[in-house]
């Protein structure tokens, strides 16, 4: 199976996503989806970007390198009655079947950032995007002192190392490296601008009880946390997580944590 497919397959991403609603919502409207937009979401999971862009009035398509992911949003737009948004599988490398310059929005929110062969992935959502639209990306932020980054930082020093020509997802929230990869895709610098933006997390149950679900359902923690068993070192990993997700709640009884990203505007 694909590397990246096999991640997202793994555990159960919707738990995560269950979390992400508000900021999900908040979002699309602050990036100005309206009725009758053309909207392509890459990495759309279970919906968390492209269900409320289908409730502004959008014309939704998503993608997603997840059967389990696409099954998901496809049933949850369903139950909303929403036939304005469909997903499909697909990858962002590659972005198979989607026509050229079709989208007045192509939008990728903690997704293709996962993608392998980021230069191809930075073509493919310029490829599909009309002349005069726009591609939206949200990226985590390396070395960030907040939720995600840090979360994804402690993880990966516990795993094995990548193979051999692996090109780090978080390369996506340095501004330079988006700033060539979309050049290589055709655009100027002035087409593209980044800036730093929040995500929030609103969980009911406490921060230990929200690490739990990053533990057993989100595919990077997951092996994670499979890597350090097999060393003997699994309550290292669990302490030190523990202590990160206490230490960012801001909230007195549940959970709200807000981690940054780097919100990319590429003016096509």
């Amino acid at each position: 199976m694909n590397a990246n497919r096999a991640l997202w397959e793994k555990g159960d991403f919707t738990r995560i996503a269950a979390t992400m609603r508000e900021s999900g919502e908040a979002l699309v409207r602050d990036i100005g989806v309206t009725g009758g937009m053309q909207v392509l979401d890459v990495g759309c999971g279970d919906g968390t970007t492209a269900i409320p862009s289908a409730q502004l009035g959008a014309q939704v398509v998503g993608v997603d390198i997840s059967a389990k992911l696409v099954d998901a949003c496809n049933a949850r737009a369903s139950e909303l009655g929403l036939e304005n948004c469909r997903a499909r599988e697909g990858d962002a490398s590659t972005l198979e079947g989607i026509e050229d310059e079709r989208f007045d929005l192509v939008m990728s929110i903690f997704g293709a950032m996962f993608a392998p062969r980021p230069v191809d992935v930075a073509k493919q959502l310029v490829r599909v995007t009309r002349p005069g639209g726009r591609v939206v990306m949200g990226n985590w932020i390396p070395g960030d002192p907040t939720l995600v980054a840090q979360l994804l930082r402690i993880s990966s020093a516990y795993s094995p190392p990548p193979p051999e020509g692996f090109i780090s997802p978080m390369t996506w929230g340095v501004e330079d490296e988006v700033v060539e990869r979309f050049a290589a895709a055709g655009l100027a610098r002035e087409q593209i601008s980044c800036e730093r933006d929040m995500f929030t997390f609103l969980s009911p149950g406490t921060p230990s009880e929200f690490l739990a679900a990053f533990r057993d359902y989100y595919g990077p923690t997951m092996n994670a946390f499979e890597a350090a068993r097999a060393e003997g070192r699994e309550g290292d990993l669990q302490a030190e997580l523990d202590a990160l997700f206490n230490e960012h709640n801001t909230a007195a009884s549940g959970t709200s944590i807000t981690a940054a990203f780097m919100r990319v505007t590429v003016q096509r």
